[in-house]
């Protein structure tokens, strides 16, 4: 679990007056099942922000299914997208060997490559990674793009040869800054 989301639940007790197992028996007793009537009725009947609603039927939704690391990365990568998993765990292993302080932080759609702060995001297309790099200030290329969001710069890889030199440059430049 990101060290965010257990933040969240180590601190849910105090700020709402409740545990997470107990505002798991709340929404049970619902009968509710779409994410949104959850979210609303945590909101409107128990006066919670929506951060915390959200966070809490997250959590309540997800609680049978496996969300470890290698199960998030797995479901990533399935399907048409499973060709791209080699490429994936090659840059995965590269990125590793820049310091025992890497993160490697898989989420539902992406996994973020954190140092201090995020430095990188891997997020799988359908014949492509898109890698997003936060290098802040340095011009793009023709190969290193402009993006929006954390992530100022995005790179498409394709295969695990496209995993070179210039791609790690700009990835331990980011991890430097991280």
């Amino acid at each position: 679990m990101d060290p965010g989301t257990q933040s969240m639940i180590n601190s849910l007790a105090v700020n709402t007056g409740h545990s997470l197992e107990e505002w798991f028996v709340v929404l049970e007793a619902t009968g509710l099942g779409k994410h949104t009537d959850l979210m609303n009725h945590l909101k409107r009947e128990h006066g919670l922000g929506h951060g915390f609603a959200n966070s809490i039927v997250l959590l309540f939704r997800a609680r049978d299914t496996d969300q470890g690391d290698d199960a998030l990365v797995a479901a990533q990568y399935t399907g048409p997208k499973a060709a791209l998993r080699p490429t994936y765990d090659a840059l995965v292993a590269a990125v590793s060997g820049f310091g025992p302080d890497v993160e490697i932080a898989p989420k539902k759609a992406t996994v973020s490559l954190r140092r201090s702060k995020q430095f990188a995001l891997i997020e799988p297309g359908s014949k492509r990674l898109q890698v997003g790099i936060n290098l802040t200030g340095t011009p793009p290329t023709e190969r290193l793009l402009e993006a929006g969001g954390m992530c100022t710069h995005k790179v498409w890889v394709t295969a695990q040869d496209e995993i070179d030199d210039e791609l790690i440059g700009w990835l331990r430049a980011a991890y430097d800054r991280a």
